[in-house]
């Protein structure tokens, strides 16, 4: 019995969008869904307290940054990641590999593993399917991602090609070094760029190996959204409905109905908490930068249809004051809305799939969020 399992509940009959339950040994939540970021165990800005409150089920955290700091030995003497940071919900941890790739200038590929510098020290270090795999395994998530390559857009065929048959033998290497699949679920991640056939080979090469979920990753890397779109349209086909699908690193709203109007059952991306601490905001309307001084005497809430803890008691005057005023709390307010606004888009979208009309919230939401406009603000 894999320890992550995943059920479908229900196909949208106007967009083929899925509506789904996965099981984790940390509880099971419905799908298509939103995980918020919590980089370094813990999403900024955040308690674990108000995650739930928002309705977060799921949370990722990274194995690169949790490797420099603290250390995967100390977060397993605490007893593993839930007990380090006190959240009893479900966990992913990414492989670190797109860390590497993108963090490190220094870097070198080898069938072994990459060589690089850490970013903080510049100490030279090393990491292969195997170290992924071990820490990974002290990190304790109920969801652990193989270790792959994720190369930059764009990138010439030949390149990528390399690249995708490196990350399949990398992702055998690393089923063989999981040490606790009993209560981990491993996924794999399926590369390939904007390549049909790359992808194809990814998604066959990888679901040869029967992991019990996939990720779609290389995309969110500076392609333009129909790409995107384009691709997730001939990739997600290539995965088994029975297990989950996973869109690595998107998190616009636009981007997360697109995606599950594609088949895509788990999301996650640093955005909403990253725009949170500059003073920009996701709101029913669009876009809003409450730190804009038109805001000064604005005494209403960042979204009059939102019914969050900052909407129903912090006002866009105030919340500007503190982000000038570099008080944290302003931060803490933005973020809290910015994850509770996209936690409930997914339930809406959840809903819509329900209802058999997610074709038709995409367009009223797209409508009113100002996607349909010339020259619309997107994130």
């Amino acid at each position: 019995m894999n320890a992550v399992t995943y059920e479908l509940i229900k196909t949208c009959k106007q967009t083929g969008a899925r509506l789904g339950r996965v099981h984790t040994p940390h509880g099971s939540f419905e799908t298509p869904v939103f995980m918020p970021v919590g980089t370094l165990a813990t999403v900024k800005t955040m308690s674990p307290e108000e995650l739930k409150e928002i309705g977060a089920h799921m949370i990722l955290s990274n194995t690169y940054h949790l490797w420099l700091r603290p250390g995967e030995d100390i977060v397993k003497e605490a007893g593993g990641l839930h007990q380090f940071m006190n959240w009893d919900g479900s966990i992913l941890t990414d492989s670190g590999g797109f860390q590497v790739f993108s963090l490190s200038d220094l870097r070198d590929i080898e069938e072994a593993g990459v060589h690089f510098r850490n970013h903080i020290s510049g100490e030279k270090l090393f990491l292969s399917p195997e170290k992924a795999m071990e820490i990974q395994n002290a990190l304790g998530a109920d969801i652990m991602m193989a270790f792959d390559e994720c190369p930059p857009y764009p990138a010439e065929h030949k390149y990528m090609k390399d690249s995708v048959e490196r990350t399949s033998r990398w992702a055998e290497r690393c089923l063989t070094a999981h040490q606790r699949a009993h209560d981990q679920g491993l996924f794999g991640i399926v590369q390939g760029g904007e390549y049909e056939d790359l992808r194809r080979q990814s998604a066959k090469d990888l679901t040869s190996l029967d992991f019990p979920g996939y990720a779609i990753g290389g995309l969110s890397v500076g392609e333009p959204k129909d790409v995107m779109n384009r691709v997730l349209e001939f990739t997600t086909p290539l995965l088994p409905d029975s297990k989950p699908r996973y869109l690595m690193g998107v998190g616009s709203p636009d981007s997360l109905i697109d995606g599950s109007i594609r088949g895509i059952d788990m999301f996650d991306c640093v955005l909403p908490t990253r725009i949170a601490r500059n003073g920009t905001c996701m709101t029913s309307n669009g876009r809003l930068v409450v730190r804009n001084a038109k805001f000064a005497l604005d005494f209403s809430p960042l979204d009059p249809n939102c019914d969050c803890h900052t909407c129903q008691n912090y006002s866009r005057a105030y919340i500007r004051h503190l982000i000038k005023a570099d008080e944290t709390f302003g931060l803490r307010l933005t973020t809290y809305h910015n994850l509770y606004f996209l936690v409930k888009l997914m339930e809406q979208v959840r809903e819509a799939i329900k209802a058999d009309r997610l074709g038709d919230f995409r367009e009223e939401f797209f409508e009113q969020y100002g996607f349909n406009k010339p020259n619309a603000k997107n994130f």
